[in-house]
């Protein structure tokens, strides 16, 4: 993981973290949502902030730490979802109002309409903001068998930095995991993702 830290401290080195083309394309489409991108930070946003202040990240699970050091490495949103705490699948969609999300504080929320999210068949929204803030109710835990792992990106040269994000990734995943895998890119013709 010391690579992928000495590869943050560079991005951070020569600019702030809102500089970064990675971060700027996500709190453009933060304001086209009408929502306040300083209040309302994608994760590897908050991530990179974190680090700065600090030269280093919490511990959590060893899957959550590793995504975390990719984020920051390639400044691009992770989320790592327990499959456990998801009914039928993903889908990044616009919020109807109706969903609900388990906050870490364990109160129940309910996205805003229109509020991108990512939904289950049950009607549980796994994400706020779309990578703003996950559900504490499918975050990876010791007892998790079964992940998703979701990487995205806005900027110009998003669909490369992913594809070689994802490669880099999985590898890492594969050297230390030694579990079946399966892949997919999502797109707005190809919104879900089902398992």
């Amino acid at each position: 993981m010391q690579p992928l830290l000495d590869r943050t401290r560079e991005h951070l080195q020569d600019c702030d973290e809102g500089q970064l083309p990675e971060i700027d394309a996500w709190r453009r489409a933060y304001s086209q949502m009408g929502l306040k991108p300083t209040k309302y930070r994608c994760a590897a946003e908050s991530l990179l902030r974190r680090f700065k202040k600090e030269d280093d990240l919490p511990r959590f699970h060893p899957l959550v730490n590793l995504c975390n050091a990719f984020s920051m490495a390639y400044a691009i949103p992770i989320a790592a979802i327990d499959l456990d705490h998801v009914q039928e699948g993903i889908e990044v969609r616009y919020a109807t109002g109706d969903e609900s999300h388990l906050a870490f504080s364990d109160d129940i929320e309910h996205p805003e309409s229109q509020e991108v999210i990512f939904a289950d068949e049950g009607n549980h929204a796994h994400s706020r903001r779309w990578c703003f803030r996950q559900s504490k109710q499918s975050v990876i835990m010791p007892s998790t068998k079964r992940a998703v792992i979701v990487c995205e990106a806005m900027h110009d040269n998003g669909a490369n930095d992913v594809q070689q994000l994802f490669e880099s990734l999985t590898g890492s995943l594969s050297a230390h995991w030694s579990a079946p895998s399966h892949a997919a890119i999502l797109s707005p013709v190809n919104p879900q993702l089902g398992f």
